[in-house]
């Protein structure tokens, strides 16, 4: 049966997902504002306005360093889940044979428009999802780099320091420490949600098996 749905009913994951993310995105904004405001005041400097502070290196650094370790953590797992395997797990493939995933593409007239076209378009389109990631990590992790070495820079000149250049700060422990911190973090949550998914299940979701599947059964 052919159904229209409303564009909410068809977006409903994705609108709530960015509307939590934007809430939390300003809560991270109003709080780091006010906490750097109060490192300002006790060192007798002037606050910053909204403006500046969403100029500032604190809340650059403290934004992009969380969007790398996620971008990181995804690129990553869309490229391991493709040759390795975790027994049980319902974000694995299955141990043996081929998935649907795995065929290769139809120029169907229904296909999206690399498969139809073919060549350099669908070799390209058939590692899209990887690539997207990936690029979203560089960004990210230069946006992260900038930010940090900005606001490692302003706390230099508070200090009477040079301030330093970015080739001397990327060998800084400071940059890696940040990155490194959240990078563990998001391997750990995805090796939790690999294994909690063989024994644990969540009737109705697609994150996990069927609740009376066995333990041993891999793939949702």
């Amino acid at each position: 049966m052919n159904r229209h749905y409303s564009f909410a009913r068809r977006n409903g994951l994705s609108l709530v997902l960015l509307g939590l993310m934007l809430i939390f995105w300003i809560g991270q904004f109003c709080t780091g504002w006010t906490e750097k405001n109060k490192e300002r005041e006790e060192e007798g400097k002037p606050a910053l306005s909204v403006v500046q502070y969403s100029r500032s290196g604190h809340f650059i650094q403290s934004t992009f360093e969380n969007w790398e370790s996620e971008f990181l953590q995804m690129a990553l797992y869309v490229l391991l889940t493709i040759g390795l395997r975790q027994q049980g797990s319902s974000e694995s493939k299955k141990m043996e044979g081929e998935e649907e995933v795995d065929r290769e593409p139809k120029p169907r007239p229904d296909a999206p428009w690399p498969v139809r076209k073919g060549g350099i378009w669908l070799s390209l389109y058939k590692n899209s999802l990887s690539l997207a990631f990936a690029a979203l990590f560089l960004v990210s992790f230069m946006l992260h780099f900038y930010g940090s070495l900005k606001d490692h820079n302003d706390e230099q000149l508070d200090k009477g320091l040079p301030p330093d250049h970015w080739s001397e700060y990327l060998l800084e422990s400071r940059f890696w420490f940040e990155s490194f911190q959240n990078w563990q973090s998001e391997f750990l949550a995805v090796a939790s949600i690999v294994l909690l998914s063989i024994w644990l299940r969540q009737k109705g979701s697609p994150e996990s098996k069927p609740v009376d599947a066995p333990y041993r059964q891999t793939g949702g």
